[in-house]
């Protein structure tokens, strides 16, 4: 057992900012890169541009105007001039005239000779390394010396024993010999390779890349594997629905289609079972998820249980609060909100009814996971767009409940507590090869099939040149009576980049369009301000309506059939595919048009240009999700940045699809035949990591 350091210096906190607390955590931190110190190169021989370090003797010193020190260095072949903008008293007496030391840094041309700008530097002599010096990911505060001191001694400390056997990598087509303590040897400290390319780290399909890939996905297979099993042994309230269900459906102005009815079936299975749900619900942009969790709801709610449903933003939580207000509480349901900007006297009425079990379904953002939440008998929690959450916050929703037993009543201490069921949400389609990564420990769910009435969207790409035109179009139509969306990457000026920003917009719209209410909605209002632009463009007064990305989800206004995307080439994939997802929700033809503007060197970059032509081209929520996992790879398409979040460092699910197979076939062998090996592997890999597997 790996025991974790305690943190005393700021160098120590600073390790553990970045996760390493233990031994092997510190043996696992790769470099970003390598430099090469195994070798001197003279004046003579160095090319411009060139790293190079060299030995010499200082000539001269000068302090310009207090604030550059000017070193002149001479190595017996010529002299360089060592420039630093910054110094202290302590530099300026280790860089003294006749002192001999040893420069590392990039060369430079120039009138007056060679010049090093901020080299590194250290006294002359000493034994040069054999291997490539590491430059790791570091943080404030954690100097590179510090760190590649701190990751020796973990490469030395940490258990690096051999958990798996020998025939089990041979299984994965890698050779035995390359053992995890050979691997992350080889890659911390490399052997310098043939000039010019000396610098170069090992190529991901070297084979101690592939031990470490291989690695990961077997602890994150063990990990989600044992995570289902475990839940499969939990127990949680059987919910069996009575009329309540089937009384919403008559109810509502429409039916249900094929998908939605399929879906609400696997949905009720689950729910009738012992142990507790576990359900990802995927569907594209209005394919009609949320009465699909009303449905979830009745059942719970029938039998005589409370659900909770999370949103990521006000906006979206007003939202459903407004169609499960309308659907559900004409049918003697009580629903209780709980959002940021409610009041005190509000907020205090919605805790005593989710605590005291009178507020039946529970709807809120953030605020629904603080400590005050309480409720009496949570049977179902739902989350929607469940990727903008951390993990740590969906683990707390499913603990919000302090109920035992079947009836609720019982508090016998032999009795655990019954877990709620969990149904999670997204309008992101899932590739397959993630769902068979990241949600291993999940069921999914699908609508495939968008209801009737959903009209076609038209997407065009239009140069930022023809903007004017496009103003002038969208004038036509919103004073024909249409609603129309502009949407914009910024709120304020920016001096990187040079985009229009939603203030400036918003001003430019206005006047263009004199006789049209147009509206500004941000992240910077305040909820009320958010709600009040919001229901002025549902209730139609307000024909055009300039925002940042906070409408990409949930807005749903039928009348709204025209969506402009200003400098389209800054947002990713499926954002462009969410925003174009809020029109086209009713009967009149709606159409799409994304602005774009040249990047640098006047042309649209291959990314940028590549997301566009697959907006263009299609419509389909799943290809376009698998483009965009093809473009930027999973960790970024999963938004997988979040407390808690078991991102594989290592592997790539497009190039180890291969090694994935073989990590779910190997997780499951050990798990049934060694156990302890299993435990071993998952626990050197995620550590605490693993709490939070059942959010």
């Amino acid at each position: 057992m790996e025991v974790a350091m305690t943190p005393r210096s700021g160098p120590q906190r600073a390790l553990h900012k970045l996760g390493l607390v233990r031994p092997i955590d510190l043996a696992l931190h790769l470099p970003l890169r390598y430099e090469d110190e195994t070798c001197l190169y003279t004046l003579r021989t160095v090319r411009e541009g060139q790293t190079a370090q060299i030995e010499g003797q200082i000539r001269a010193t000068e302090v310009r105007a207090g604030r550059q020190l000017l070193v002149t260095l001479d190595d017996g072949t010529g002299t360089c001039l060592l420039r630093f903008f910054s110094f202290t008293p302590g530099m300026q007496r280790a860089l003294a005239v006749g002192q001999k030391i040893r420069v590392r840094g990039e060369v430079k041309g120039g009138f007056a000779g060679w010049t090093m700008l901020h080299p590194a530097f250290q006294p002359a002599g000493g034994t040069l390394p054999a291997t490539l010096t590491p430059v790791y990911p570091s943080t404030a505060g954690l100097p590179q010396a510090y760190l590649r001191k701190a990751i020796d001694g973990g490469l030395q400390a940490a258990v690096l024993d051999e958990f798996v056997p020998p025939q089990c990598w041979e299984e994965a087509g890698i050779d035995p010999a390359w053992t995890l303590r050979a691997a992350l040897a080889l890659l911390h400290h490399p052997p310098p390779g043939p000039p010019p390319q000396r610098t170069h780290p090992p190529q991901r399909t070297h084979p101690a890349w592939r031990r470490l890939q291989a690695e990961e996905l077997l602890a994150q297979q063990i990990a989600q594997q044992r995570s289902r099993a475990e839940r499969e042994r939990q127990r949680a309230p059987t919910l069996a629905g009575g009329t309540l269900q089937e009384r919403l459906l008559a109810a509502l102005p429409f039916g249900l289609t094929a998908a939605q009815r399929r879906v609400c079936a696997e949905i009720a299975d689950d729910l009738r079972r012992r142990a507790p749900m576990h359900r990802l619900l995927q569907g594209d942009v209005g394919s009609g998820k949320t009465i699909v969790a009303a449905m979830a709801a009745c059942i719970a709610i029938d039998a005589g249980w409370q659900c909770a449903l999370m949103a990521p933003t006000e906006i979206l939580a007003t939202q459903h609060i407004a169609k499960l207000v309308a659907w559900l509480q004409p049918l003697g349901v009580q629903v209780a909100w709980l959002m940021g900007g409610q009041g005190k006297r509000q907020r205090h009425a919605a805790l005593d009814a989710i605590a005291s079990g009178q507020a039946q379904l529970a709807v809120g953002t953030h605020a629904m996971v603080q400590d005050t939440v309480r409720f009496a008998r949570l049977g179902l929690a739902i989350i929607d767009e469940q990727h903008r959450f951390g993990v740590e916050q969906r683990w707390k929703l499913r603990n919000k409940t302090a109920t035992v037993g079947d009836g609720g009543d019982s508090t016998s201490p032999l009795q655990p507590p019954l877990q709620p069921h969990l149904l999670m949400m997204t309008a992101t389609p899932i590739p397959r090869t993630l769902a068979m990564s990241y949600w291993a420990d999940l069921d999914v769910s699908t609508i495939d099939e968008l209801p009737p009435g959903r009209t076609p969207v038209v997407t065009r790409l239009v140069h930022a040149a023809r903007r004017g035109q496009v103003i002038e179009r969208v004038r036509i139509a919103v004073e024909s009576g249409r609603q129309a969306y502009w949407v914009c990457p910024l709120i304020e000026e920016s001096e990187a980049l040079d985009l229009s920003n939603a203030t400036q917009t918003h001003a430019e719209l206005c006047a263009a369009m004199p006789g049209v209410r147009v509206g500004l909605l941000h992240s910077r209002m305040s909820p009320a301000e958010k709600r009040m632009v919001m229901q002025e463009f549902v209730a139609g007064t307000m024909g055009l309506l300039v925002s940042t990305t906070v409408i990409e989800v949930g807005v749903d206004v039928p009348n709204a059939s025209l969506m402009i995307v200003e400098n389209a080439q800054r947002f990713g994939l499926s954002q462009l595919h969410q925003l174009r997802g809020r029109v086209g929700r009713g009967q009149a033809a709606s159409a799409c048009v994304l602005l774009y503007a040249a990047e640098e060197g006047g042309k649209l970059g291959e990314g940028a240009r590549d997301r566009l032509q697959a907006m263009a081209q299609c419509q389909d929520g799943f290809a376009i999700a698998q483009r965009d996992l093809e473009i930027r790879g999973p960790g970024e398409f999963l938004g997988l940045r979040q407390s808690g979040a078991m991102l594989l460092r290592f592997a790539d699910l497009r190039d180890n699809a291969d090694v994935l197979d073989w990590a779910r076939h190997t997780a499951r062998h050990l798990l049934t035949h060694n156990p302890e090996a299993a435990q071993a592997h998952e626990q050197r890999w995620l550590g605490n990591k693993t709490q939070f597997l059942g959010a």
